[in-house]
């Protein structure tokens, strides 16, 4: 094969030979009715012999791999270096050659596209959008082969190298074609999408279009006119439009104005656009997912470029055609991360409600309860006091009627609400006590199994699990400490108008296994404060890490007695970590170094006692709100009765509220206890050749598990599917609300009493803050002082260890009985959770004001 294919040449399938543009443009030609510019490809083959001779170039290639994609002055330095050099290579006789062939075969009087095209570019997992150069308006044979050798220098501007960084893609393993293409000098051009790019509603076609070349759009110089296709109904929204991009006669482009009578006219007339969303359909047909399309128009539509959209999050698969709305479980479990494929089928075996995936993320189908006009509305407000948005978008999704109200032949009706239950500390005991012995018996039976008779057990055992995760006692419970709240919020609301009341009387509760979590973590603090080369130790696998971190830590004075402090607090909180409802994830027995930037911040932040100090501050501060509450109520009409009520319900919710962490910590013991089990496993498939990897078993469901357990043999290539699929997939945004559509329904607060720039939120905290904001993302990064307010994504009760060192809560997701709302409560730290985009519009170190019982945050500074 020579190194010019012509486009009738070549297919989606030649990727490697000829890069993610000239593959696509390859497939375009041959879809009927679509018509591409002529042009042909110069393959990789030809960018591997101009480097064959240049070592030096290809060892500084090989160096970019050990560059940060933070490291902005070393990404720039050295990709000017390798582009100078690779505009400066000579092209082979012979390759140049057939360049010049193949130019000729098109016209040498004509005028080209020059675009580069990579080997990792226009992927279904990464598009490289923009990363690489485009020539338009090439003239010439002589300077069709200097852009040529522009391409290719383009393989290493700034940009790309850092999106290959930050995407996990080597350079050197990355090889760049070149498509060589006749040019259209369109009257206007722009770009398709054949899923609305906002909501990702794939009913949409959306249609950007501007005057002249289409580089103003791509580039961001212009407004474009905005038209969105429906069922064959054309909307559009004009833009003023001064400026396009035209072509010059001796070659390449430039800016010209546009005439002040023709920038308010409509570019495509609605014929045009329905033709466009026609040609759509029928290329994203083609390729069997939705398309970016790259359009243009003079006498006919030409199209010079169509990709997959990498953004779109993916739809749940329905058993029928009908409409349907999901709701994320992530958003309810604190968990928005992906998943991979165990965790995600041990949590479907595990939950009582019907569960489809979708992007490494669980979603519940609420369409037949969303149809009953009692059960729909009672489902957004439900859903609303646990997540704000999601409430809203249901009610989004109701108020248009995308839902049809149909009469029920099996009628929704809400499960039926708990039996009452006395308020006895005893109760909560005996639960407790039930699941530790169940604990116990499932440690010592799985211990000696392996193979299928292991996988059988486990799957038999869920249905222990189940029953003492939902156990309808601990439901009793948890629905009564919830009753209790909000009784108290509503009446001392109501008779001596404070908010949220019942924050300042769950502080310091007894019995909640997460709280005591970053308290006993305190303890670990202290044991570990008197020793100074432990410290030291500490802070130097903090910066570099450790291969055998306990181990090495005895080696040190005073490391024996951290090291027992540290044993004892992964042997009851060992089990647990960031995303912990996902099996596969790395516990922290697994890996203790997780916990040494915290253990650290709190050698630094507090003093010896903090941890029972705290307790006992917050206890003191419940009974003294407690007593003051009473006095004032009975200083009231009718308050002995007011008071003796509001009496019985504090107690009622001190004495509950701690269950309400317990049967979480339950269900991830349990789950460590399988992933002990499991990994055994794994390592005896990997010895067997099974596996190659151990964590293969991490891309496989359960069922498949088992199954490969029985006829030891696996799908590898399925694992090696799978593990590119997650990585696609940590890269998308998990949408509270989707439909089958694909639309990512958006909710709102549609709140008028905030301040001016304050962002909502939802309440779930009392008291006002104001310190330093530190947007932390990931826990083993988190640099906290005293005073600080951590604004994250989502805290699940792996973050608990921090809210002892901090002043205040700010989170993207979260609702008033999620996991951080409760602990929040019991350290009296004032908290505002689904604050939509915190982490990107609160910068690091800015002062912030947090309004935990109005629901909202300013920024001051």
């Amino acid at each position: 094969m020579g190194v010019v294919l012509e486009f009738g040449q070549i297919d989606r399938s030649q990727v490697g030979i000829v890069g993610g543009k000239g593959a696509n443009l390859g497939e375009l030609a041959r879809i009927e009715g679509v018509r591409v510019p002529e042009g042909f490809c110069v393959t990789t083959e030809a960018f591997d012999r101009a480097l064959a001779g240049a070592s030096a170039v290809r060892e500084r290639i090989g160096e970019l791999a050990a560059l940060s994609p933070d490291d902005r002055a070393g990404i720039a330095a050295a990709s000017a270096a390798i582009r100078g050099a690779v505009e400066e290579l000579p092209v082979p006789e012979d390759v140049a050659a057939e360049i010049l062939a193949a130019h000729a075969r098109l016209g040498t009087d004509a005028a080209y596209a020059v675009r580069s095209s990579a080997t990792a570019e226009d992927l279904p997992t990464a598009s490289f959008a923009g990363q690489q150069d485009t020539y338009l308006n090439v003239i010439g044979a002589a300077e069709v082969l200097i852009h040529v050798r522009r391409c290719w220098a383009s393989l290493f501007t700034d940009r790309a190298v850092t999106y290959r960084l930050r995407n996990g893609f080597d350079s050197s393993m990355i090889r760049m074609a070149v498509v060589v293409q006749r040019m259209v000098f369109p009257r206007a051009s722009g770009i398709l999408m054949t899923a609305d790019p906002v909501t990702s509603d794939r009913t949409v076609v959306s249609i950007d279009a501007g005057f002249g070349l289409g580089e103003a759009l791509v580039s961001g110089l212009v407004n474009a006119d905005v038209y969105k296709v429906r069922d064959g109904e054309v909307s559009k929204t004009i833009a003023t439009k001064k400026i396009a991009v035209e072509p010059v006669g001796s070659g390449g482009t430039e800016v010209r104005d546009i005439d002040e009578d023709r920038r308010n006219e409509p570019v495509l007339s609605d014929a045009e656009v329905l033709r466009l969303a026609e040609l759509g359909r029928r290329i994203e047909a083609h390729f069997g997912s939705p398309q970016d399309i790259e359009w243009c128009l003079d006498d006919e539509i030409r199209l010079v470029q169509s990709r997959p959209i990498t953004t779109l999050f993916p739809i749940p698969e329905a058993a029928d055609d009908a409409h349907r709305v999901y709701v994320s479980v992530g958003h309810q479990q604190m968990m928005t991360d992906a998943m991979k494929p165990l965790g995600i089928s041990l949590w479907q075996l595990t939950s009582h409600a019907a569960m489809r995936d979708a992007g490494g993320r669980l979603f519940v189908d609420v369409t037949e309860r969303l149809a009953s006009p009692t059960a729909g509305p009672a489902l957004a407000e439900a859903l609303g006091k646990s997540d704000p948005l999601m409430g809203d978008a249901l009610r989004t999704v109701l108020e248009r009627g995308f839902v049809p109200v149909v009469p029920q032949t099996d009628p929704v009706t809400a499960p039926p609400a708990p039996a009452p239950i006395d308020t006895d500390p005893v109760i909560v005991d005996e639960l407790i006590a039930d699941c530790e012995t169940s604990l116990a018996v499932l440690k010592r039976d799985i211990a000696p199994l392996s193979g299928s008779a292991l996988l059988d057990f486990i799957h038999a055992d869920i249905a222990e699990l189940r029953r003492v995760l939902f156990s309808p006692r601990g439901l009793q419970i948890i629905t009564a400490a919830m009753e209790a709240t909000e009784w108290l919020n509503d009446r001392l609301g109501e008779w001596l108008g404070e908010k949220n009341a019942a924050d300042a009387l769950t502080q310091s509760v007894p019995g909640n296994v997460t709280s005591e979590m970053g308290l006993a973590l305190l303890d670990v603090a202290d044991a570990i404060r008197p020793h100074p080369q432990v410290i030291e130790y500490l802070r130097a696998v903090e910066e570099n890490g450790a291969n055998d971190f306990l181990g090495e830590l005895e080696q040190r004075s005073g490391g024996p007695a951290a090291r027992v402090a540290i044993t004892e607090f992964l042997d009851r909180y060992g089990m647990r970590c960031v995303g912990e409802i996902d099996i596969t994830r790395t516990r922290w027995s697994e890996d203790p170094t997780t916990l040494v930037p915290t253990i650290l911040g709190n050698v630094r932040n507090f003093e010896n006692g903090a941890g029972t100090e705290r307790f006992e501050d917050g206890l003191r501060d419940a009974e003294a709100q407690r007593a003051r509450i009473l006095r004032e109520l009975r200083a009231l009409p009718d308050g002995e009765s007011k008071a003796s009520e509001t009496e019985r319900m504090i107690d009622r919710v001190r004495t509950f509220a701690g269950y309400r962490e317990y049967p979480k910590y339950g269900m991830v013991s349990r789950y460590f206890v399988y992933k002990q089990a499991l990994s055994r496993e794994a390592e005896r498939l990997v010895a067997a050749g099974v596996l190659q990897e151990p964590d293969d078993i991490y891309y496989l469901r359960f069922d498949e598990l088992r199954e490969v357990v029985r006829v030891q043999q696996a799908d590898q290539a399925l694992v090696a599917q799978r593990r590119d699929a997650f990585d696609i997939f940590r890269t998308l945004s998990a949408p509270r609300v989707l439909t089958s559509d694909g639309e990512a329904v958006t909710g709102a607060y549609r709140r008028e009493d905030l301040p001016e720039g304050a962002l909502p939120g939802m309440a779930v905290s009392a008291g006002t803050i104001e310190g330093r904001a530190r947007v932390v993302l990931d826990i083993g990064q988190a640099d906290l002082e005293a005073g600080d307010i951590l604004v994250t994504a989502y805290t699940d009760p792996s973050w608990t260890p921090l809210f002892v060192g901090i002043a205040g809560l700010v989170t993207e997701v979260g609702g008033l009985m999620t996991h951080g709302a409760v602990i929040a409560r019991e350290y009296g730290l004032p908290a505002v959770v689904g604050v939509e985009h915190a982490t990107d519009l609160i910068r690091d170190g800015q002062r912030i004001r947090v309004n935990g019982a109005d629901g909202y945050v300013e920024i001051l500074t």
